[in-house]
């Protein structure tokens, strides 16, 4: 999400700040611009759309030079992506400009104040209340590195924020909270960035900024402290990537990079849509509560991997609201002639917001009288906005084509939408709904925890690599789980795999078992639910007796299940059901080695691809 890029030195502000801009394209945006100190004043020049608009708008209009400048691509969140909400933000004499990435929670109450105090703001962003209470600290202190902490003491939430004064042209200051900033070392000049990709070609030694600290770039050398002022400890690397590798953190894939961004993706999800009373405040859900307690029917559309998701908020939307729910293939939803009134609530789930079966599936949805809410990853895009409302997930641009971040940021918001809706209609007590978020809050921790151990499921893969056939079961919301490990298999290493409901397994498919087969079982927490673990220990005996090979995903802690696992893929402990979102990270790493070891292309699959326009 968003590109960030500072620079100080001997070169022209503006060419290396546009050259780091479009090494960061890949990261996706809606929108670009740029700021240079100059001539006593400020010169800034902001576009909608993709990099070359902003090009062409310094070519018709060029701004002066210098030696110090920053630069944004924009992932809208707080606004439509317009030229007034691209970045950078300016106060109102034109004095500081500043960028940012993350999601300022607090700016609402801030925004109230600046327009009490006489402040004009021209943009739908949180971002641009930064650029007022910087000119307002920087009018007091006359130091924009303190005006920086100052400010970000008041602020609320993940941001990075990047910024420049016109009466210090010469430096560039920067401050991180949970959103990832790293400044570029080179001899008499330095760079600050959102990643080593913007600034790989000019120098490798780097500086990756700790949480609540702040840097002031000069061209002889930074300086980093704490939000409360107090000298910071920071780790110089060197960064050995080439200039297309960094691109993907040093991953040989873009699948590998999302699938450890995932821990960041999730927590994302999450940010600004929890108020300070723990309840939940999804202000993108503009669909009147009114209409959603008078809601007698739920019906999802989605495909694949989305679709997935969608069986998943299944069970959680039933369990939490009691409202009847059906998930439905996109594809196949307006043919069978499906029953919808106005009393019908659609949801559909896409990662791209441009999925052609999903929109045109809406688009029947909402003929019949239905309301739409659309759960999508790109801004703008047009399935939010043919829907009624939007609940954007924040997983970041996707670029590998087998879907893993977006994947678990579709289920995070699914749950989010049901605790809302339960919200909504009195079917979940507070107390019971601020339970649930604060396991969902540790559920970032958890994919971390989990990404931490897979060395042996990659030792595990590439065992694999000769086999034809693997096939999957899960119970409950693991059958979902199984069917999206199959999914991954299918994209990734062109085998045959399958994902079958475990109860289903002596009603034909057990017919498949045969010596050495692999099978991957998902199995459900012990607690809670104890029927459902014993059942499928049950199932796991079965396929264990026929010669099978079982692969099992289990909570760390299940006893029952070691001695019938020849492969134990052990997990957290998590309620039964958020499991998926802790369950699937093993297969989609399991899928990636897979394809890996059997020489296949990772990030785009033969005959697929990443936005599917067509029905």
């Amino acid at each position: 999400m968003c590109g960030i890029v500072g620079y100080v030195g001997g070169q022209s502000a503006l060419d290396v700040v546009l050259a780091g801009l479009r090494r960061l394209e890949y990261r996706g945006y809606d929108s670009a611009g740029v700021a240079v100190p100059a001539d006593g004043g400020l010169a800034a020049a902001k576009k909608a759309g993709k990099l070359a608009n902003l090009e062409k708008e310094l070519s018709d209009r060029p701004l002066p030079s210098g030696p110090t400048g920053i630069g944004h691509t924009r992932w809208a969140t707080h606004g439509a992506p317009n030229d007034a909400n691209a970045h950078p933000h300016l106060d109102n004499p034109g004095r500081v400009a500043v960028v940012h990435n993350g999601i300022i929670e607090n700016f609402a109450e801030l925004r109230a104040e600046l327009a009490g105090r006489g402040h004009a703001l021209a943009s739908d962003t949180d971002t641009e209340v930064v650029a007022h209470l910087l000119s307002e600290s920087f009018s007091s202190c006359g130091d924009l590195a303190e005006s920086m902490r100052q400010v970000c003491r008041r602020l609320e939430g993940a941001f990075t924020l990047v910024a420049v004064h016109a009466d210090e042209p010469d430096v560039v200051v920067g401050a991180r909270r949970n959103s990832p900033l790293v400044v570029g070392l080179g001899d008499g000049e330095s760079f600050l960035a959102s990643d080593v990709a913007a600034f790989i070609e000019h120098t490798r030694e780097a500086v990756e900024l700790g949480q609540d600290q702040v840097v002031e770039l000069r061209r002889d050398g930074v300086t980093v402290t704490g939000f409360d002022g107090a000298p910071a400890e920071v780790r110089p690397y060197h960064v050995d990537w080439d200039a297309s590798a960094a691109e993907k953190g040093g991953y040989d894939y873009f699948m590998l990079k999302e699938i450890a961004e995932q821990p960041k993706a999730v927590a994302d999800t999450l940010l600004g849509r929890i108020d300070a009373a723990g309840a939940l405040s999804l202000d993108e859900v503009r669909i009147p509560a009114s209409v959603l307690r008078e809601a007698d029917k739920i019906v999802i559309v989605a495909c694949g991997t989305a679709y997935h998701a969608g069986m998943i908020a299944k069970y959680a939307i039933e369990h939490w609201t009691r409202i009847p729910c059906e998930t439905e293939l996109a594809s196949e939803f307006r043919y069978r002639d499906p029953i919808l009134d106005q009393r019908t609530l659609v949801i559909a789930i896409s990662q791209s917001g441009e999925t052609m079966d999903t929109l045109m599936a809406l688009r029947h949805a909402r003929e019949q009288g239905a309301k739409v809410l659309a759960i999508c990853n790109t801004n703008g895009s047009t399935i939010p906005r043919e829907s009624d409302a939007v609940l954007y997930t924040h997983a970041g641009p996707e670029v590998a084509v087998a879907s893993t971040k977006a994947f678990l940021t579709q289920l995070v918001a699914c749950y989010l939408v049901a605790l809302y809706l339960g919200q909504v209609r009195g079917t979940k007590w507070g107390d019971e709904i601020v339970s649930v978020i604060r396991e969902l809050s540790q559920i970032a921790g958890q994919v971390e925890e989990v990404l931490e151990t897979m060395e042996p499921v990659r030792e595990l893969a590439r065992s694999l690599a000769d086999k034809n056939t693997v096939l999957f079961l899960g119970r409950h919301v693991g059958y979902p789980v199984a069917l999206e490990g199959a999914l991954k298999l299918k994209e990734l290493a062109y085998m045959h795999a399958e994902g079958f409901a475990a109860g289903e397994l002596k009603h034909g498919p057990i017919a498949l078992i045969e010596r050495d087969l692999p099978v991957v079982v998902v199995v459900p927490s012990p607690r809670g639910r104890s029927v459902l673990h014993d059942k499928i220990v049950s199932n796991i005996q079965e396929i264990r007796a026929r010669g099978a090979r079982t692969i099992v995903i289990a909570e760390r802690g299940d006893e029952a299940v070691r001695p019938y696992a020849d492969h134990l893929i052990e997990i957290p402990e998590t309620p039964v059901l958020l499991q998926p979102l802790v369950a699937t990270v093993p297969l989609q790493v399991f899928a990636c080695e897979l394809a890996t070891a059997r020489g296949n292309e990772v990030d785009q699959p033969r005959n697929l691809a990443k936005s599917v326009t067509v029905e």
